[in-house]
């Protein structure tokens, strides 16, 4: 819902206002990683406003105010998320986001003082991933870049789970124990991930059918035959094994610990 004349969302100042109706607000909440931001503007005091939020928020900020110069920026400091006005001297924003497209890719929001719809539609085409209408809350477009930017960064790859000095990745398929690659079958490496992933559970083998095969139903020795095989693989005594333990009526358990099972 639109705020009074002049006012963005939740009463903060509008962007594109008169500057006496523009005051600072309080900080949002960082970025747990700075993101460089490129904020393009020939309108000085827009610029400066948009850029001060984005600052008290976290993020890593440079300036431009036309396209060969936004242009000239981002190549030499590679930001991660453009706001880019529409309405530049010289070289239009259109154009500068085609530019910096061609480049590579990187996420921009687009400002403008119009709010025809053919020129955001035109904007999306050329490569925009936001479009944000003058006047504007401050506040608002810095929750925009924030979730522009949680669509647009890669998610960190999560760790490959270890322990007992046996380390398994998923990603690669590869699991190593002591720094030792393991030779291991499909079911084996699988098995493995879910044991390093749940340590100290016991588990029933038809859990282990379920969760690891995938089956509903099946013969259990399966599961047996494979613990075996992986015991021969990972324990340093197999006839006596401290990592993989049975647990008698119940199934198995992965102990990272490697205590004797009672």
């Amino acid at each position: 819902m639109a705020g009074p004349p002049g006012r963005g969302p939740a009463g903060s100042p509008a962007v594109g206002a008169s500057p006496a109706e523009t005051s600072a607000a309080g900080p949002a909440t960082a970025a747990p990683a700075p993101a460089r931001i490129l904020v393009v503007d020939d309108d000085p005091t827009v610029a400066e406003v948009v850029a001060g939020y984005l600052d008290r928020a976290g993020y890593r900020v440079d300036r431009a105010g036309d396209g060969p110069a936004a242009l000239a920026r981002a190549a030499a400091y590679r930001p991660d998320l453009v706001v880019l006005d529409l309405m530049l001297p010289g070289m239009d924003g259109l154009e500068v986001c085609r530019r910096m497209r061609g480049r590579g890719p990187v996420p921009v929001i687009m400002l403008t003082a119009r709010g025809d719809e053919d020129d955001r539609v035109l904007g999306l085409e050329v490569g925009a991933d936001d479009y944000v209408t003058k006047p504007f809350s401050p506040r608002e477009l810095v929750l925009r870049v924030e979730s522009v930017l949680r669509r647009t960064r890669p998610a960190p790859a999560p760790r490959p789970p270890s322990a007992a000095g046996l380390t398994a990745d998923p990603a690669a398929r590869r699991a190593t124990k002591d720094g030792v690659e393991l030779s291991l079958t499909l079911r084996e490496f699988d098995l493995l991930v879910f044991f390093l992933r749940n340590p100290g559970r016991a588990f029933a083998r038809e859990e282990l059918m379920r969760e690891v095969w995938g089956w509903d139903f099946g013969d259990l020795s399966t599961v047996t035959v494979h613990v075996r095989r992986l015991r021969g693989k990972v324990e340093d005594d197999p006839a006596r094994p401290r990592l993989i333990q049975t647990v008698w009526g119940v199934g198995y358990r992965f102990d990272p610990a490697g205590r004797e099972a009672d």
